[in-house]
């Protein structure tokens, strides 16, 4: 594992902004890998005045309210904008705003947009089928700067080859050892932070669980594997994330009960070619391809070069093994993956 801590993410970014044309990265990860984090720090970095984040995942309801939202909380100035009195009026506008505005000082406006695939929230609306294809070519089409983010690196990756903008594709896999040793709150003795660092895969949400679940066990406080024990428990924090990141990419994919019986079967062996998978689903070898095809679309099984299938997100997996069955888990069951699952991760 060797990752980039947000500083060097930043300074990365920062040079494809500055370049002549700009480019636009598209920051891509799963859940939890340290997106939002870098733009976050981007925006300090940038300065509140010179750039604008924008939460599109909690904000794009429907177009007359999310222009609304864009332009009340912005920094920026822009020319006005005539508006139709119609969702179709209200995307135009919001495109517009993100096209024209600029920053006090007359400089072109940088907006760093989280989630940005849920501008497709839009195209169930009148006369918005193609909304994120149009709003991807408007950010390509000006002097503006743009950071996009996203929790769907397939999908990202599909829309972002279908434009002629400049986009690039950059993967956060996670934060780096400095920043988990900074998130642990204080140097940490002996291997500690190497280990949660390795165990939690670099990932902010699933260090920052670990470290306050480490804060609240009795007696030793620096034990990483039983402190991620104990937060993959059934209430535990690590065990509530990967139950969200679960249950959102199943509902966001089609098939949904074949596509548990799936997961089932590769959290308990993997890889898998497609003909195994079939054999264990019980359905054609056309059917489980089909529904194969549906996790890698919202990133729950990926396929290496020779054909074999394997959940993407290796928590993710170590939660279903313990979790998707008819019983919670002892915590001594949970402790023996944790140890197996830790054994494998350090030895890669």
């Amino acid at each position: 594992m060797n990752l980039a801590p947000p500083t060097e993410v930043c300074e990365r970014l920062e040079a494809r902004l500055a370049g002549d044309p700009p480019e636009i990265p598209v920051l891509v990860g799963l859940c939890g890998s340290g997106r939002t984090t870098v733009l976050r720090r981007m925006q300090e970095r940038l300065g509140h005045e010179r750039c604008q984040y924008v939460d599109v995942e909690r904000s794009a309801t429907t177009p007359e309210r999310f222009v609304q939202a864009l332009r009340t909380r912005s920094p920026f100035a822009c020319a006005p904008i005539e508006r139709k009195a119609t969702a179709r009026g209200a995307f135009d506008e919001a495109r517009a705003f993100l096209a024209g505005a600029r920053t006090p000082g007359g400089q072109p406006a940088t907006f760093l947009l989280d989630e940005v695939l849920e501008f497709r929230t839009f195209e169930s609306f009148p006369g918005l089928r193609r909304a994120l294809p149009e709003l991807l070519a408007t950010l390509g089409a000006t002097p503006n700067r743009f950071v996009l983010a996203s929790r769907f690196p397939s999908r990202a990756a599909r829309a972002v080859q279908a434009s002629a903008a400049p986009f690039v594709l950059t993967q956060v896999d996670g934060v780096g050892r400095h920043e988990v040793e900074r998130m642990m709150g204080a140097p940490a003795p002996g291997a500690a932070a190497p280990v949660l660092d390795q165990v939690c895969l670099g990932r902010p949400v699933l260090v920052r669980a670990v470290v306050e679940t480490m804060a609240r066990l009795p007696g030793t406080p620096l034990d990483p594997l039983a402190a991620f024990s104990a937060a993959l428990e059934p209430d535990g924090a690590v065990s509530k994330h990967c139950r969200y990141c679960y249950e959102m990419r199943l509902n966001r994919a089609r098939g949904y009960g074949a596509l548990k019986a799936i997961l089932d079967i590769l959290a308990g062996e993997e890889p898998l070619t497609l003909t195994q998978v079939s054999r264990r689903l019980g359905r054609t070898p056309g059917s489980t391809k089909d529904y194969l095809s549906w996790l890698e679309d919202v990133d729950l099984v990926a396929v290496d070069p020779r054909k074999r299938y394997r959940f993407r997100d290796p928590v993710l997996r170590l939660w279903a093994r313990l979790h998707c069955r008819a019983c919670p888990p002892s915590p001594e069951e949970i402790a023996a993956e944790v140890r197996e699952y830790a054994a494998a991760v350090m030895a890669a």
